[in-house]
């Protein structure tokens, strides 16, 4: 590695290229962007000029083989992820991708496996435990603040479905939506949920049953330690983000709202109103994603332990397979059942 800052490429002109690429030129000194690399080169381009990178690499390959990057940020379509982490590792590199890792557990055991030999960090894009909502939630938790956890619910609404494009592509709602959701359920209780029941179906749009998936959902979680948890999810929420959770404790209770633009209120004679939540996730979890890539950036540097793991992006994949398993079988799946 080279100096006091962290030499980043980017795999992944998208949409989560392009937050992740602003956040390391203008949030993090600590950190310096040597080249991106887009299948679609003039998206790569305008995100180059936007933020100041001196180098629009031609493909994924030219950026992990780059002497002058230390870390590669996989932002590319999940189906590439694992392919790129085993050649990241391979070349040296430290790797933060995005979520999930792949499809398959088979496939993300591979790219932990080079990981591990490699001797290099790893860390997965779970940025809302870098939420300070749900960090004082998880606090409460493990601080005994509200006693044992006996229940928790996650509720977690898009503000409209994603193109049908993406939905054919993205493996499905439990692991392109909910995996987020599987994540925030172990961080926050702390503990690993065994079984699962999934109810769910296409109540959004058509479209997107026709292409194999679902848009509404509602799982039901047992952890190891007897807790009972909930996910509400929904692919169109018409009033914009809606991210909540309340957990339920023998000593009380604590709960997240959504965010806001502003806190101001509205009294006229006929209602009492306020603004509309963060309409998405680039509003609504700014700061979360300066964190985690902070976070990422200070392990490299400092040689610890990156607080996203490999494991911590294994293991939501499985709960996601168990989750449609359950859908697809009407029954309780146990963990167990999807590991082998």
């Amino acid at each position: 590695m080279s100096g006091k800052k962290l030499h980043f490429g980017i795999i992944g002109a998208g949409r989560i290229g392009k937050v992740h690429a602003e956040t390391l030129a203008f949030r993090l000194p600590e950190a310096e962007i040597m080249a991106v690399a887009d299948v679609n080169g003039e998206a790569a381009a305008a995100l180059a000029k936007r933020c100041n990178i001196p180098k629009v690499a031609g493909s994924a390959e030219e950026i992990i083989g780059d002497k002058t990057i230390d870390a590669v940020l996989i932002c590319s379509p999940t189906g590439t992820h694992a392919d790129l982490i085993v050649q990241a590792a391979r070349a040296g590199k430290h790797i933060f991708c995005e979520k999930p890792i792949a499809f398959s557990l088979k496939k993300i055991d591979a790219a932990l496996a080079a990981v591990k030999q490699a001797g290099v960090q790893l860390q997965i894009g779970f940025n809302r435990r870098f939420d300070s909502n749900f960090a004082r939630v998880r606090k409460a938790v493990a601080s005994g603040e509200i006693g044992t956890p006996l229940m928790m619910h996650i509720i977690s609404r898009d503000p409209a479905p994603p193109p049908i494009e993406y939905v054919r592509a993205s493996g499905g709602i439990f692991l392109d939506m909910t995996i987020h959701d599987f994540d925030m359920a172990r961080f926050l209780i702390g503990d690993e949920v065994e079984e699962i029941y999934t109810s769910a179906g296409v109540r959004v749009d058509p479209a997107i049953g026709e292409a194999g998936d679902l848009d509404t959902a509602l799982v039901l979680m047992r952890f190891k330690n007897g807790v009972i948890g909930t996910i509400d999810n929904c692919r169109k929420a018409p009033y914009g983000y809606d991210q909540r959770v309340e957990i339920l404790g023998s000593g009380g209770k604590i709960a997240t709202e959504n965010r806001y633009a502003n806190e101001a209120v509205v009294s006229t004679g006929k209602s009492v109103y306020n603004d509309l939540p963060l309409n998405f996730f680039m509003d609504r979890y700014t700061e979360s994603f300066a964190l985690e890539l902070g976070a990422f950036t200070e392990a490299v540097l400092q040689g610890k332990p990156t607080p996203v793991t490999g494991i911590d992006g294994r293991i939501p994949v499985a709960m996601a397979l168990a989750a449609r398993k359950s859908y697809d079988e009407h029954r309780p799946v146990k963990l167990a059942e999807v590991e082998g």
